[in-house]
């Protein structure tokens, strides 16, 4: 099968990824079986989110490096035209995403109860991963039943607005723990508002069932980030962004010393 790229660009974690379910293929009689052909021009495959969690800027460090790699290996997938096939790759990529930034929370984060939501979520992602990739596999060379280079397509804009839904995230603040919950708050609710596309719109029974459990499953994980965000955000201010460049570029604030990922001079300590 076509492999995604974000299988190549993964951060070293191990997924296991490659499962397979059988080569059935399902087919809608209604549709034709001609595979659409990628398109740059517009709809899904028009988007460019690839600077998308630094505000723009060239950092690398982070969660914001995490996430905007996650937008690349999305950005990056041509889709094939069948609702269900798509869906499980871009949900494949999104889902490393969230792997790879609970990784980073769980290597640098010192909260006890963001560390164990790092832990869940890793957990169920890689597992999620798996199915969708055996679902995926199954559905190579499905009938096409949506135009993914049409903007004006429902699954279609549904898709891309969910992704458009993680650019306005706001500014990193350097600090694990609070740009954990920061991104993480944007970024499953942009994958709630895919698996809502995929239920709305997809015609696997299997996989609906999966994306109605992400959007539940989600949800609470969303209100779970928001009540830590209410409860620590004064303190996680205090002690965030503590170094920063003394050329003051953007997005190179930490709490830690190293270089400014823009110019590489020595971030100062500022706190």
């Amino acid at each position: 099968m076509k492999k995604p790229v974000f299988f190549l660009a993964s951060l070293c974690i191990g997924t296991g990824l490659l499962s397979s379910c059988g080569d059935n293929k399902t087919a809608d009689s209604s549709t034709t079986a001609t595979t659409a052909p990628a398109d740059t021009t517009g709809g899904m495959t028009g988007m460019d989110h690839s600077k998308m969690a630094d505000g723009g800027t060239t950092s690398t460090s982070g969660m914001a490096a995490a996430m905007n790699t996650m937008m690349k290996n999305i950005d990056a997938f041509k889709p094939e035209g069948n609702t269900d096939h798509d869906f499980a790759h871009m949900m494949m990529a999104h889902h490393q995403g969230a792997v790879e930034m609970s990784a980073l929370e769980l290597k640098e984060g010192k909260d006890a109860t963001l560390r164990a939501m790092a832990q869940k979520i890793s957990a169920d992602q890689q597992k999620e991963i798996k199915d969708l990739e055996a679902i995926a596999t199954r559905l190579d060379g499905a009938p096409t039943n949506y135009k993914p280079q049409d903007p004006a397509d429902p699954f279609t804009g549904a898709m891309k607005t969910s992704m458009d839904g993680m650019m306005n995230m706001g500014q990193p603040t350097g600090n694990i723990d609070a740009d954990y919950a920061l991104m993480m708050v944007p970024h499953h609710q942009s994958a709630v508002d895919m698996a809502k596309a995929e239920v709305a719109h997809g015609r696997d029974t299997k996989l609906k069932e999966m994306a109605q459990g992400m959007v539940t499953a989600q949800q609470k994980e969303i209100q779970q980030f928001k009540d830590w965000q209410a409860k620590n955000g004064g303190k996680m201010k205090s002690i965030a962004a503590v170094y920063e460049c003394p050329m003051g570029c953007k997005g190179s604030r930490s709490n830690k010393p190293g270089k400014c990922p823009t110019c590489e001079m020595t971030l100062e300590k500022k706190a």
